[in-house]
């Protein structure tokens, strides 16, 4: 929350539980007034921006706070009623693997480490475990240490690519030898994820 009491959307909110997902996806209209409620509205505010109902946008409303995807700001006194100003919890979206169930991927059973499948599956599991973390940090409130480095490189030749895999393989590996604790009394374990792949090709039409 800010300093004025206003609830400040996150940046990015996982979406977590079938139920949440099928919330949204299964209604275009309510990924509609998530983009909407980027900065706070009412729904007498959403139904002169979009030209409905108010009592149709206030069932939508009630479905996605009931599910977390939209927070309260505050209650006005207009006349003899009280107008809700709601917001959505953040500005973009992510629903996490969790979602599938049994049928989420698991890095720990793709057995080829360099196919882009176990990349994929690596990647879901950081969404997954990063967005439980969250949650747990936001319960105790507290802020949740990540790193996240990124970089874009052109090889010259398939030799040179080979050569920084082989490079960074053997500088991590003595990084982490140097700076694994196994025995370390209150030690922080970490999770560290590496991975490359080919930039996409952007098209500008």
């Amino acid at each position: 929350h800010n300093k004025e009491g206003l609830m400040s959307a996150a940046a990015v909110h996982v979406i977590e539980g079938a139920d949440s997902a099928a919330a949204v996806l299964q209604h275009p209209l309510r990924l509609r007034i998530l983009g909407e409620l980027a900065e706070p509205d009412s729904a007498s505010g959403l139904s002169r921006r979009l030209g409905m109902p108010r009592q149709k946008l206030n069932y939508h409303l009630r479905q996605l706070e009931s599910e977390g995807l939209v927070g309260l700001v505050e209650e006005r006194r207009k006349r003899n009623c009280t107008e809700r100003i709601v917001q959505a919890v953040a500005r973009s979206y992510v629903i996490s693997p969790s979602t599938l169930g049994a049928l989420a991927s698991d890095p720990d059973r793709i057995r080829d480490r360099a196919s882009s499948a176990f990349l994929v599956a690596t990647a879901n599991r950081v969404i997954q475990e990063v967005a439980e973390l969250r949650r747990g940090a936001d319960a105790a409130e507290k802020r949740l240490p990540t790193l996240t480095l990124q970089a874009d490189i052109r090889f010259a030749s398939p030799q040179a690519q080979s050569a920084f895999a082989q490079e960074l393989t053997e500088a991590l590996s003595t990084l982490v030898a140097r700076y694994h604790d196994e025995q370390a009394d209150g030690g922080r374990a970490y999770r560290l994820v590496a991975a490359a792949y080919p930039t996409p090709v952007r098209t500008t039409t």
